[in-house]
Order: structure tokens, then C-alpha cells, then sequence
């Protein structure tokens, strides 16, 4: 299978508005970044997405991507989310329905907020026709196991995921100890990391390698950055088999 990051920014994407920091004004590519997002090609050619952030046209219009299958939501905050009416257009092209998987809590905020998208497939298709689907324990999807990872984002509980041997953990402050025996054997994980100072809703530098070296995956890569993380002086700092994500990176695992 293969992972491509459709966007490894904070919330508020890089460059920032109105900032002029060495990142912002950088004319390297790799500092450029939209809000977190990513897709996964199944061997079979599904493609599933996690979370539909703000930036979801300009991610998919840029990538080339015109199928998505199902989508895994991380948690309902607007940078993972707000895009959701983006995928009307994919049910334009498809034809079908798309199927929304969270947690409880995650779907029914989509119920109450997006209830507009939650429709049956008609002869019309103006609108996102999609349908939520609760979870709580892993699933099968497109004949292959999706297993929800409970993590901790500030008081909140949200999910990252592992699908085969890889995972993807947005938006973490602390992963629980029956999490992290859900991560061993991975051969890419993808992990948040926010900042070099600490926050209270993310983990920041020292701790996403912390975690790094507590799960030993072959490959990391640090998602969901700031624009206080420069992608060449990052790079040049961390240590082997942990790398800067950054959009449009393609891993095959």
C-alpha cells in the first residue's frame, strides 16, 4: 500500500498569515504546508482518507486525486474536518455514497454540524452524499483491517489509526500504554509534532522522538508542524529512521 501526505501543517498552515519568519518567507517547497491530511492506496486501489481538513480541493487538485472511497476522522476539530463538503466532488465522479468512520462522539458531531452531507444516494448529486459509521474496535474496510488507536489530545480522547503496518497519529499530547502495544512491528508511522515548546494538546519536539524511540517503527516521520519547525534545519537535527514529513511525500509500506 501507499501513503501520500496530503498535508503535514497546524492548524494554522504554513506560511502563516502575516508572519515573515525564515520558514514563511522560505522558498523552499517543503515549507509549505497545508493543513494535516492523508490518503492510503490499498493494493486493491481503494483509497481511503484520514480527515477532511480546509485545504482538502487544493491537496486533492494538486495530487491528482480523484477517488475516495471511505475516510477515517482522526477528530472533529475544524482543520481535520471543515472540508467535508469537498467531497462532494468525489461523489460526483463516483457515483456512490461515502462512508465516514470515527469515533461515536466524532460521528455524532458530524450528525449535528454536517447533517446536510447524510444522504442516500439519488439522481442527484449536488451535494455530499455520505454516511457515518461509529466505531469503537478495529473493522474491516476494503478487505483490510483498520484498527482505531486511542490517544489522548489535551483532556480530549481522539483516535489515531493503523492500517497494516502503517500508522497514523495526529493531534497527540499523551498515547496510552495499551496504545503503544497497538504500534509494534510498524514499518512507517507518521506522528505528531508540533513544536519545540511544549503545549498542552500536542507533543512537541523531544517527545515525538521520545515516542519515536519507544515504538521503533523502520521509518518516522513528524506531521502536523508549525511553522517554527524549518524542514532543512529539522532535518539536519534528527536522528536516523526519523525524517520531516511534508506534502506530497509518497511512502509505500
Amino acid at each position: 500500500m501507499q501513503i501520500t501526505m496530503l498535508g503535514v501543517g497546524s492548524s494554522a498552515g504554513t506560511p502563516m498569515i502575516g508572519c515573515a519568519c525564515a520558514t514563511c518567507t522560505s522558498s523552499n517547497p517543503r515549507n509549505k504546508r497545508t493543513r494535516c491530511s492523508s490518503v492510503i492506496q490499498l493494493d486493491n486501489g481503494k483509497n481511503i482518507l484520514i480527515d477532511t481538513g480546509p485545504d482538502l480541493r487544493q491537496q486533492a487538485l494538486r495530487e491528482g486525486l480523484t477517488q475516495v472511497d471511505a475516510v477515517l476522522y482522526t477528530h472533529t476539530h475544524a482543520d481535520h474536518l471543515h472540508g467535508i463538503d469537498d467531497l462532494r466532488g468525489f461523489c460526483q465522479i463516483q457515483r456512490s455514497q461515502i462512508p465516514l468512520y470515527g469515533s461515536p462522539a466524532a460521528m455524532a458531531h458530524i450528525i449535528e454540524k454536517f447533517g446536510y452531507t447524510l444522504r442516500e444516494p439519488s439522481n442527484y448529486w449536488d451535494l455530499p452524499v455520505l454516511k457515518v459509521n461509529p466505531i469503537s474496535a478495529p473493522f474491516e474496510l476494503f478487505n483490510q483491517s483498520i484498527i482505531p488507536i486511542p490517544l489522548l489530545h489535551g483532556n480530549s480522547e481522539v483516535y489515531g489509526y493503523r492500517i497494516g503496518d502503517i500508522a497514523y497519529l495526529t493531534d497527540v499530547s499523551a498515547i496510552p500504554e495499551s496504545s503503544l502495544a497497538l504500534l509494534q512491528g510498524l514499518k512507517v508511522l507518521l506522528l505528531d509534532c508540533l513544536r519545540v515548546a511544549e503545549h498542552f494538546t500536542h507533543i512537541n519536539l523531544v517527545q515525538s522522538l521520545k515516542y519515536a524511540d519507544l515504538i521503533q517503527a523502520d521509518s518516522t516521520y513528524l506531521i502536523h508542524m508549525t511553522h517554527e519547525l524549518e524542514f532543512a534545519a529539522l532535518s539536519a537535527a534528527l536522528p536516523n529512521n526519523v525524517y520531516v514529513g511534508y506534502d506530497g511525500l509518497k511512502i509505500i509500506a
